[in-house]
């Protein structure tokens, strides 16, 4: 089974495709960690990435693509694959359909991870961590037990660029832009699946596993 992941900045979706990608026994490939573990290989495509990277630029599509087909190879992606950031716009996806068929393979489904805006500028906007010990904590879900300290190592709580309100607007826009279209080529494919992402960690994950249609077990 191979299935995207798709969901806005702040809706759990790196959370929930691991979670379910345990529970399926199926590989969990965020591509931010498929970068870095190509890296420390020192792979042909892990340099060509790297160079964008050093420059802040995107790293192109088509290698990119190689880097996931390279990695959908291994032998623990024997069961099957979750995506997760990835594919991130409409070129991507069609790459990836192309890719995947020379090796007789498809994507099955594709979770779109559903929240409103409203419900993501709250989750985002409440987000602070510790500048020395980088543990994350959030105003409303997670505050420390003393403000603007963290509880492990005392140290001050700050509150990322990127998670400033006027950024997380921007940040949103981006998405919104990107992915209106990779919704759509999805759901013209019958692919495409919407569960709502408001609500418990657990909950949210049995919607999911619900609408892809297993079963997954109850966890206290």
């Amino acid at each position: 089974m191979y299935v995207v992941f798709l969901g806005a900045p702040g809706a759990g979706k790196g959370t929930q495709a691991a979670e379910v990608a345990k529970e399926l026994k199926l590989a969990h490939i965020a591509t931010g960690d498929m970068f870095r573990e190509a890296q420390k290989k020192g792979t042909e495509l892990a340099l060509q990435a790297k160079s964008y990277m050093e420059r802040g630029i995107l790293v192109p599509d088509e290698i990119t693509i190689k880097m996931v087909l390279e990695r959908i190879s291994a032998p623990d992606c024997k069961n099957g694959v979750i995506f997760d950031g990835f594919p991130r716009n409409l070129a991507q996806a069609q790459a990836l359909d192309k890719a995947m068929v020379g090796l007789s393979k498809a994507i099955d489904k594709v979770v779109y991870i559903k929240v409103s805006e409203e419900e993501l500028l709250k989750r985002l906007g409440g987000r602070w961590i510790c500048r020395q010990c980088q543990t994350p904590y959030h105003e409303v879900s997670s505050p420390p037990k003393i403000k603007g300290k963290c509880d492990k190592c005392g140290g001050e709580l700050y509150q990322r660029s990127d998670d400033i309100p006027a950024t997380i607007k921007e940040r949103l826009k981006v998405f919104f832009a990107q992915t209106a279209p990779l919704i759509d080529y999805y759901s013209k494919t019958g692919k495409l699946l919407e569960v709502a992402g408001e609500g418990g960690v657990d909950e949210i994950r049995q919607r999911i596993l619900s609408a892809i249609g297993k079963k997954g077990a109850r966890r206290s």
